[in-house]
């Protein structure tokens, strides 16, 4: 079996040796079909607009004296093979603090900082990652600051007409108070009982908890995998709930127009993704101070936006916007031009300078 291996790698890589060095990108995913899996093909599609060619991802390890884009810092900081090669590699680092008790955060930041010589780029999607990587030594030209954007074609603004018929769909009751939380918040990718705390699944189960007996009908719509600590915590405090596992992401948009807010309770993020999303689906956003939403919310002006791991001012910036509409619909208007600045397409000319200079 060996054997056979071998011969075809050889004959792989005497295949790919016909191409000119570095002149091919690959655009390496993770194997999790989440949301890398979306970025990598949105990104990939900027790249070939801008002249790149893209090359099949499972051909990079038989491949030599091309460009590999990792879409996950892990998947190359924690394989040093790669600086083995004669690659040009770059990866987008969303997040990962180093010293904040989580080891592959800090293996992936001492990697960063033996290897950062032989990394030609790297993306990192807010401010405060930014200085972190900036840190490790890498110079400052390798490294550009692009938010994970949106693709606009996948959303619009929610309407009576369309909250309705999604309840409908999802059998939601039309009267419900409907708090919404899309994402990966338990270890693994199984139930996911065990929290993953950078996500902050244990202060979305508080705030919930507090909300149930402020807000009548108060209901919660859960999407995205590994959810078991959310919802046994839900079932713990008889908050009525729906999880959906969305299997085809550009439908996200259903989800979002059932909502009457969105739910942001991270400790640590690289988007999160949802900033965007909801924004673009005209849902207003309430979130702490994490990843992106840093540098792309303004507190009462397109969404609200709390220290992390405040409880109370997330339930109290929740209530303002169930009580007062007015400055909801401003605020989501406000939000609405800010997505509208932060799709992909408005992205070309920060892709431009990424991987000019990358691949040939």
């Amino acid at each position: 079996m060996s054997l056979l291996r071998n011969s075809v790698r050889k004959s792989l890589l005497k295949l790919t040796g016909f191409w000119r060095p570095y002149s091919r990108l690959f655009m390496r995913s993770d194997s999790a079909f989440w949301v890398i899996s979306w970025e990598m093909k949105e990104i990939g599609a900027l790249a070939f607009k801008h002249g790149k060619r893209l090359a099949p991802s499972w051909l990079l390890p038989f491949t030599d004296r091309q460009c590999a884009f990792f879409g996950s810092h892990f998947d190359l900081l924690l394989n040093e093979k790669w600086f083995d090669t004669s690659l040009r590699l770059a990866a987008a680092y969303f997040h990962g603090r180093p010293g904040t008790g989580t080891v592959e955060f800090d293996i992936c930041f001492e990697n960063l900082k033996k290897y950062h010589d032989r990394i030609h780029r790297l993306q990192v999607s807010h401010t405060a990652m930014k200085d972190i990587v900036l840190s490790s030594g890498i110079e400052s030209s390798k490294v550009f600051l692009i938010p994970i954007a949106i693709n606009p074609s996948y959303f619009s603004p929610q309407t009576n007409v369309l909250r309705q018929k999604a309840r409908a769909y999802f059998g939601i009751p039309q009267d419900a108070v409907v708090i919404g939380s899309f994402q990966k918040d338990g270890v693994g990718w199984g139930d996911g009982r065990e929290p993953k705390l950078p996500k902050g699944p244990d202060v979305l189960v508080k705030v919930l908890s507090i909300l149930k007996s402020k807000l009548p009908h108060l209901f919660v719509l859960l999407s995205g995998p590994a959810r078991g600590y959310v919802k046994a915590g839900l079932e713990k405090y008889g908050i009525p709930y729906r999880h959906y596992l969305l299997k085809d992401y550009p439908k996200i948009n259903s989800l979002y127009h059932c909502l009457d807010l969105y739910l942001v309770t991270s400790r640590e993020e690289g988007g999160p993704k949802s900033v965007l999303e909801s924004m673009a689906s005209g849902v207003p956003l309430v979130t702490t101070c994490v990843g992106q939403a840093m540098d792309l919310v303004r507190h009462g002006e397109n969404g609200w936006m709390v220290k992390n791991g405040d409880v109370d001012e997330l339930v109290s910036c929740t209530e303002y916007v169930m009580s007062h509409p007015t400055q909801k619909e401003k605020v989501v208007k406000a939000g609405l031009a800010t997505a509208a600045e932060n799709t992909y397409s408005a992205q070309m000319p920060l892709w431009s300078r990424f991987f000019d200079g990358f691949v040939e």
